[in-house]
């Protein structure tokens, strides 16, 4: 505790002087300058420096064996670690430091405000990631509501919404071409953002990074897949709004993730149909694109759900309300989606369908559309920073600090 009290300022001055006049070198082959960082990667710096030092939470997560290799933190080192952080909070829970200790030190949310910074810098177009940023929930169900205004009025104009149109024949609502170049472009256009972006981030943080080799990435990605860093390091899950352990979110995140992959593995597989059997759809309920979208729409309500639930819950000091307005916009998009998708399905021989088709593509293209800049986005960053920590894992340390 003394020896802790004596070097937090001197770490703190250090870390601060350090961003703002020095570079480092890598194998003295590459000089990477070190630029200034914003006052919440500041702050994250001088928690890390105060955790270095007492290392508690070691084995909760990958966040803490990767400070171990650090005793500096850059620009670079607090994004690579805030993007690598899973937002637990069992850190929080168990630091003795934490508020209203006079150190203050609150890893989520120190992490937190330093990865809405990233969503912005990394965005692209950056000004898209700003919108997004102030104004997520606003303009996810704007955005939704406005397209699928759009494509209503574009059926009512063409007699799309009549009697005369047969029940469940969507392609003479929206014919296949147009629906295949309207998505096709805004599914293109949220690759490329999103890669660019990833692109921005792996550039920064990887620097001194060796290769990824096989047994790195297959690491990471079930790493990434299982969401091991939300067991809490012990298995039994992390902390919500008390000391309780829980897997709720876990399992909440996964009933999202595989149900938002059910549901694309649905188009793919319908899009085979199409173009590799000749069979236009709709199909019928036992058919695989069907029951892979029944299946990920049912999950794609649930997930959601429990998120949000979770999300209103939340103890605001474990987390940055900032960004309650971009979690909410991505929640209420894949709520919209899915609970629209599983109406067209139950009301598509019914004069309902024209209406619910419509409906439904405008907030499936908003979702799409806002991809790069909401939570979506986090996921990718947070993939990239769990294989980087795969990586350096294997690279090891010549400072023989901390172990994994």
């Amino acid at each position: 505790m003394q020896q802790s009290d004596a070097l937090a300022p001197e770490r703190t001055r250090t870390a601060s002087s350090v961003e703002a006049k020095r570079t480092t070198t890598i194998n003295s082959a590459r000089v990477i300058p070190i630029v200034p960082m914003s006052d919440n990667g500041s702050e994250v710096a001088r928690q890390m420096q105060i955790c270095n030092a007492c290392r508690y939470c070691e084995g909760f997560c990958a966040v803490f064996p990767a400070m171990t290799r650090r005793l500096e933190f850059g620009k670079a080192d607090v994004h690579y670690l805030a993007n690598l952080c899973h937002n637990c909070g069992a850190c929080y829970h168990a630091c003795q430091y934490a508020p209203p200790h006079e150190f203050a030190v609150n890893v989520p949310k120190a992490m937190a405000q330093v990865r809405l910074e990233t969503y912005s810098e990394y965005a692209f177009p950056g000004t898209f990631g700003a919108l997004y940023k102030r104004n997520g929930l606003t303009l996810s169900v704007a955005l939704a509501a406005g397209l699928a205004l759009f494509l209503l009025l574009g059926t009512a104009l063409h007699g799309g919404v009549s009697d005369e149109v047969a029940p469940t024949n969507f392609y003479a609502i929206f014919p296949h071409n147009l629906l295949a170049t309207m998505f096709g472009a805004i599914f293109l256009f949220a690759i490329m953002a999103l890669g660019i972006g990833v692109t921005r981030f792996w550039r920064d943080v990887s620097a001194g990074t060796v290769s990824a080799s096989a047994p790195a990435v297959a690491e990471a990605t079930k790493h990434a897949l299982t969401l091991k860093y939300l067991d809490g390091g012990h298995g039994d899950g992390c902390n919500e709004e008390n000391d309780a352990f829980t897997l709720a979110r876990r399992r909440f995140h996964h009933l999202t993730f595989y149900g938002f992959m059910l549901c694309f593995a649905a188009t793919a597989v319908a899009t085979l149909y199409h173009y590799v059997l000749g069979l236009e759809a709709p199909y019928p309920f036992v058919s695989a694109p069907v029951l892979l979208g029944t299946v990920g729409g049912v999950g794609l309500i649930a997930g959601p759900a429990g998120l949000l639930w979770l999300n209103m819950k939340r103890n605001p000091e474990r987390g940055d309300t900032r960004q309650r307005p971009m979690d909410r916009g991505f929640i209420a998009l894949l709520l919209l989606t899915s609970a629209s998708g599983l109406a067209l399905l139950a009301l598509r021989t019914t004069a309902a369908m024209p209406s619910l088709l419509a409906i439904h593509l405008g907030i499936v293209m908003a979702l799409f559309a806002t991809l790069p800049y909401g939570k979506f986005a986090h996921g990718v960053f947070r993939s990239a920073a769990l294989l980087k920590s795969s990586i350096d894992k294997r690279q090891g340390t010549s400072m023989n600090l901390g172990s994994d």
